[in-house]
């Protein structure tokens, strides 16, 4: 059986759907945006890395290396999971809008109590 793809088209139709502000990554000026009290992240994903780690920005992607190898989109799920400490948040807060299986990768998180430095520092200067 053939799975269907997520194509940007259906998740713009679910966003409009749901009232929920797409951001395709092209459009975006930055790696991150806000959507209320929703953390709009662009990830550059590096599976296997030596140590998990949230790197620097690169374009509009911001660099995460993971431990985990690239096997069925779990890599993605321990980004998923390491990444709830790392914004204070819980994994039901955190949703793959795309690139679970994808080096590429857009995560929305709801309400973050805490900022890694990379983002903290960026949100500083535009206070």
């Amino acid at each position: 059986m053939l799975k269907k793809r997520k194509s940007w088209l259906d998740a713009e139709k679910l966003a409009e759907e749901e009232n929920v502000v797409s951001f395709h990554p092209r459009n975006m000026n930055s790696f991150y945006a806000w959507d209320d009290d929703v953390l709009v992240l662009n990830i550059l994903g590096t599976p296997s890395a030596k140590k998990d780690a949230i790197g620097k920005p690169k374009g509009n992607q911001l660099k995460v290396s993971v431990t985990a190898a690239p096997v069925g989109g779990r890599a993605t799920d321990y980004m998923v999971r390491w990444l709830t400490k790392e914004f204070g948040t819980n994994k039901n807060n955190i949703e793959v809008v795309f690139g679970r299986m994808n080096v590429n990768k857009q995560l929305r998180i709801k309400s973050p109590t805490k900022l890694p430095r990379v983002i903290a520092k960026l949100e500083e200067k535009n206070l």
